[in-house]
C-alpha cells in the first residue's frame, strides 16, 4: 500500500475516532440519598457490567441499577487486534461506542467518575463528581498492570517511559490508538511482543492473536522486518498449535518466536530491548515498534472495596457463586473473579448474567441455585484471528463446572473447523469471529 493510502487510512480512522466522541454531558451524581431496597450499583462499564446492568434490568425492571465508569467512551479490547491488524473489517468506529444509547435503552442509569472510595458499613461509592448509595455492590473493574513486580529496579519515571513507548493495549484506549499510530508510521524493521510474564492475564490468546496480526500488517504494507516474541513460556500458551500452525504457513519469514525470553531492560531512547535467553545469555535487540504487555493484576477497586482476595488481588469468591466471600452484599465479575474460569470477553457475559440472577434473587428474597446448568458447554467460546488475506480465524471453546475446589473451572479444546481442510484455521470460523463481535455489541448497545 503506497504512503499516499495508507495517510489516507490514518486520517479515516481520525475521523472515526471523533464521529464517535459523546456530545453528552455527564451529569453529576447527586449525593448519597436513601436507596429503594432494591439498588444495584455496578463499578466498570466494560463486556461484564454492561451486560450486568442489562440483565439485572431485564430480569427485574424495579431494580435501580446504576454503571460507574471513568472513560466517557466505550473501546472494545476484544477483536482490537485486527484493527492493529490493518484488516479492514475492523474499523475504530466499530470498536468505539458511547454509553448514554444502552442506559438510555435498558434503562439504567450511567454515571461517568473515578471511584475514590468505598464505604461497605455505609453502603455508598465515592466518585470524582459525586457519592451514590447501594443495596448491592457489582465490581466488574478489569486489570491493572505490574511493572513493579516484573521490573523491580525500575523507578516510577522509567515505568511511565516504556509504558508510554513501549504499548501493552491489553487495557482500550489510548494505548491501542498509540500502538496504531506507531505502527502506521514504522519504516522497514522489527516490531517486538512481550507477553506478560507470568500469572493470570487478561485473554490469553491477546499476545498471539496480535503479533499474527502485526506480521499480517506487515506483509501488506510491504514492511520488511520480524515480529519477534520475548516470551518467558517455552512454546506453550493458549491455542499454541493453532497459532505456530498459521504462522508457519502465512508468515514463517516474518514471526519469530523466541520462547524462554526473559526481558531485563528496555531503552526507549535508543529503541532497544535486552533480554535473557533460556542459558542465561543476554541478547539485545532493536525495534521500531515495541508491544510490552506487564505482568497483570486486579484492579486496584477491589483493595479499595476491602473484600478478601487472594495473592494477586483477584476477589476470594462464595463458592460457585459471583459473590464475594466476605461481603454478601459484594458481587465481583470479569477479570477480577477469583475462579478458575478464562478471563475473555465472552466469559465476562457469561459470568455478568450467572451475577445478575444471583443479585435479583437476592433483592427479591428467593433462593438461586450457583450450580444451576453446570457443566455448561461451550461456556466460553473465544476466536482469534491469524490471517488477513483471506480472513482466517482459529477458536477455543471451554466448558465451565463446578470443581469440587469449590470454584467454578474451564476445559478448554481447540477443534479443527470443518472447512478449514485438516488446519486449525478456517475463512469460516474468521466469519464467525465477526459474527460474535457484532452479536455481542448489539447485545449491549442496542
Amino acid at each position: 500500500m503506497s504512503m499516499e493510502r495508507r495517510d489516507l487510512f490514518k486520517l479515516a480512522g481520525v475521523a472515526a475516532a471523533v464521529a464517535v466522541v459523546p456530545a453528552v454531558v455527564t451529569t453529576e451524581a447527586k449525593a448519597a440519598a436513601k436507596t429503594s431496597g432494591k439498588s444495584v450499583v455496578i463499578i466498570g462499564g466494560g463486556w461484564g457490567g454492561l451486560t450486568m446492568a442489562k440483565e439485572i434490568k431485564k430480569q427485574d425492571k424495579s431494580v435501580e441499577v446504576t454503571v460507574i465508569e471513568k472513560k466517557d467512551i466505550f473501546m472494545s479490547c476484544p477483536v482490537s487486534n485486527l484493527y492493529l491488524g490493518g484488516l479492514e473489517s475492523m474499523t475504530l468506529a466499530q470498536l468505539t461506542h458511547d454509553f448514554y444509547a444502552p442506559a438510555q435503552a435498558h434503562g439504567y442509569n450511567f454515571h461517568q467518575g473515578e471511584v475514590t472510595a468505598i464505604d461497605r458499613k455505609a453502603k455508598t461509592v465515592t466518585t470524582t463528581t459525586g457519592t451514590v448509595s447501594y443495596d448491592i455492590l457489582a465490581l466488574s473493574p478489569g486489570i491493572a498492570y505490574d511493572y513493579e513486580k516484573q521490573f523491580p529496579t525500575w523507578d516510577a519515571a522509567k515505568i511511565n517511559a516504556v509504558a508510554h513507548a513501549c504499548p501493552a493495549a491489553l487495557m482500550p484506549g489510548s494505548e491501542h490508538l498509540a500502538l496504531k499510530r506507531q505502527l502506521d508510521n514504522m519504516d522497514d524493521g522489527n516490531v517486538i511482543i512481550v507477553p506478560p510474564a507470568s500469572g493470570k492475564f487478561r485473554c490469553p490468546p491477546a499476545p498471539y492473536e496480535r503479533t499474527a496480526m502485526v506480521a499480517n500488517y506487515m506483509k501488506q504494507e510491504g514492511i520488511k522486518g520480524k515480529v519477534i516474541v520475548l516470551d518467558t513460556r517455552p512454546g506453550k500458551f493458549a491455542k499454541a498449535k493453532a497459532f505456530k500452525e498459521a504462522w508457519k504457513d502465512e508468515f514463517a519469514d516474518i514471526v519469530d518466536y523466541r520462547g524462554e525470553s526473559t526481558v531485563t531492560d528496555v531503552d526507549t531512547a535508543k529503541s532497544t530491548i535486552t533480554y535473557k535467553d533460556a542459558e542465561g545469555k543476554s541478547h539485545t535487540e532493536a525495534y521500531q515498534v515495541c508491544s510490552l504487555m506487564p505482568i497483570n493484576k486486579c484492579s486496584p477497586i477491589t483493595t479499595m472495596a476491602g473484600i478478601k482476595t487472594n495473592g494477586a488481588g483477584f476477589a476470594a469468591m462464595e463458592g460457585y457463586t459471583f459473590r464475594s466471600a466476605s461481603d454478601k452484599n459484594v458481587y465481583v465479575i470479569g477479570d477480577a473473579v477469583g475462579h478458575a474460569i478464562p478471563p475473555s470477553g465472552q466469559t465476562a457475559i457469561w459470568g455478568a448474567k450467572r451475577a445478575a440472577g444471583q443479585v435479583v434473587a437476592q433483592l427479591n428474597g428467593k433462593k438461586n441455585d450457583p450450580v444451576a446448568g453446570l457443566p455448561e458447554k461451550a461456556a466460553n467460546v473465544c476466536y482469534s484471528m491469524v490471517n488477513g488475506a483471506p480472513e482466517e480465524a482459529i477458536m477455543v471453546t471451554h466448558e465451565f463446572h463446578a470443581d469440587p475446589s469449590g470454584k467454578l473451572k474451564g476445559k478448554g479444546a481447540v477443534p479443527k473447523p470443518k472447512d478449514g481442510n485438516g488446519k486449525f484455521r478456517s475463512q469460516g470460523v474468521g466469519k464467525a469471529l465477526h459474527e460474535w463481535y457484532n452479536g455481542s455489541i448489539r447485545e449491549m448497545f442496542s
